[in-house]
């Protein structure tokens, strides 16, 4: 095995013999497992082969899914759009003011769209084994200055460039067992279009990038830190089916829905050339929509049953089997909640899903491993201390949900302070705490901000003004019972902040 530089028919032998015999004992080890797939009975039943399921999948398999099959891409796209949605802050101190770290990071990702750029490359990783990250510094003056290390010194970012497993190819790796990086790429080829002053060409180039200059991105890897597994790997032969059912359902609609006809010809009668030909003539009008009637004599057409049949079933086990693996609801998978309100439980799963994928796969593996690039290369300033990623809130209230709870939470107050015997009971705070959901910071401020706009007697004063206490309400001992209050004088009526 060699090297095969892309674009060139020169080969490149710069793989140790260590390094072939374990890429031959890999390739070997996968045959052996995908030829084993689907085999039951010791090898005389194929299911793969009898369904048609495909063995050894390639990155051109799961890049067709992706763009022309609708669930694929949902698959893709929905986690990573939730992934990334709302503001993306990093933040170093807590002060008011913006630190050197923060304000520099602001305002490269408001140049450069970075937030758009780690979405892309999350997409582009999930269809391959891996995406990459080019990184345009300042101290590239021509095409061949991406094969060299980056300089040393403080760099300025130019652009950001997102390339998928097929676009970015591993060249070579590192063979040095006494490097950090041995076993870790360190020439890429990245195919791109020709550009020749500034106008684009038909053909391609390929252009050789050190490592130096690239951000590796793996998702879900097993043993290799290199290559992870493509999001649609697991769930193709799902995606296969539902194209089989999706697309026979189309096409039996197609032939069955228009019911076809039987032509019974009379015992009697006798039918010539010319006529059989007319007939013909006027079924296959009548085929193609361009005649609704037809005339002839001494033979009987009748109408065969139609051969419908609904594959919503088939289909929705299918879409269940998808979200079990990939762990997105059916409902969010589908797009259903659009049309209909997303059950309580399949929102907060949703959310929960979304939310570890950000603690374990966007923040660890793309953002921060992006971010600490740019400040070894002083793109960005080193911070003091160390730096927080601050993502959108993904379990905040929708306006509509607060205005429930705010109705909810009036209701049972009104209920309380119109209740003498409840006051009794059930303290203040406590009513505060269990009925209406305060935590202790919130207790306390509201206990503040009522202790400095009203007392609680002329609170009462307001609210009893008009409430005379039930005369068979049974008073506890324990509890006095409160007066009838005096009406308040309008001239020293306090005046509530709001």
């Amino acid at each position: 095995m060699e090297n095969i530089v892309r674009g060139s028919k020169k080969t490149e032998g710069k793989y140790t013999e260590a390094q072939l015999k374990t890429f031959a004992s890999q390739i070997v080890g996968r045959a052996q497992l995908m030829s084993q797939l689907g085999f039951q009975y010791d090898g005389n039943r194929d299911i793969y082969k009898a369904l048609g399921y495909k063995v050894d999948l390639v990155y051109n398999d799961f890049y067709s899914r992706y763009t022309r099959q609708d669930i694929a891409k949902a698959i893709i796209d929905r986690p990573v759009k939730a992934t990334w949605q709302g503001k993306l802050e990093l933040v170093e101190s807590d002060e008011s003011e913006d630190t050197q770290f923060e304000e520099a990071w602001e305002g490269l990702n408001r140049q450069l769209k970075l937030k758009t750029i780690l979405s892309r490359v999350d997409r582009l990783t999930g269809i391959g084994k891996y995406g990459i990250l080019v990184l345009g510094l300042d101290d590239v003056k021509k095409q061949e200055d991406f094969e060299n290390p980056v300089s040393a010194g403080k760099h300025k970012l130019l652009y950001v460039k997102p390339f998928g497993e097929k676009s970015a190819q591993i060249t070579t790796f590192v063979a040095d067992p006494k490097d950090k990086r041995y076993g870790k790429p360190l020439l890429y080829t990245i195919e791109s279009a020709e550009v020749n002053n500034g106008s684009v060409q038909s053909s391609v180039s390929y252009v050789k990038i050190h490592h130096s200059r690239v951000i590796h991105i793996t998702d879900d890897p097993l043993e290799s830190e290199i290559y992870g597994t493509p999001r649609l790997e697991v769930v193709f032969n799902r995606l296969m089916d539902l194209e089989k059912l999706i697309g026979g359902d189309a096409e039996m609609f197609w032939r069955g829905a228009r019911p076809g006809y039987e032509g019974k010809v009379d015992k009697e009668y006798q039918m010539t050339e010319e006529m059989k030909e007319d007939l013909k003539d006027q079924i296959d009008e009548f085929e193609n929509n361009l005649r609704r009637i037809l005339v002839n004599e001494g033979v009987e057409l009748k109408s065969l049953a139609q051969q419908v049949v609904d594959p919503a079933n088939h289909v929705d086990v299918q879409i269940q089997m998808i979200s079990a693996v990939t762990g997105i609801p059916k409902r969010i998978l589908t797009g259903s909640e659009r049309g209909e309100l997303a059950s309580t439980q399949d929102s907060s799963e949703w959310k929960d899903y979304v939310q570890a994928r950000r603690e374990d796969h966007a923040e660890p593996n793309i953002l921060r491993l992006f971010v600490d690039r740019l400040i070894e290369l002083q793109v960005l300033p080193k911070p003091e201390e160390d730096y927080d990623v601050k993502w959108s809130d993904l379990y905040s209230m929708s306006e509509k949900a607060r205005v429930e709870i705010g109705k909810g939470r009036a209701n049972a107050l009104r209920e309380y302070l119109y209740s003498p015997m409840a006051q009794g009971i059930v303290p203040k705070k406590a009513f505060l705490e269990y009925f209406l959901g305060f935590n202790k910071e919130q207790i306390t401020l509201t206990e503040a901000m009522s202790n400095d706009v009203i007392s609680e007697e002329e609170l009462n004063n307001i609210i009893l003004e008009d409430i005379d206490p039930p005369e068979s309400t049974v008073v506890p001992p324990s509890v006095k019972p409160i007066p009838k209050p005096k009406p308040p004088v309008k001239t020293t009526k306090p005046k509530v902040k709001v």
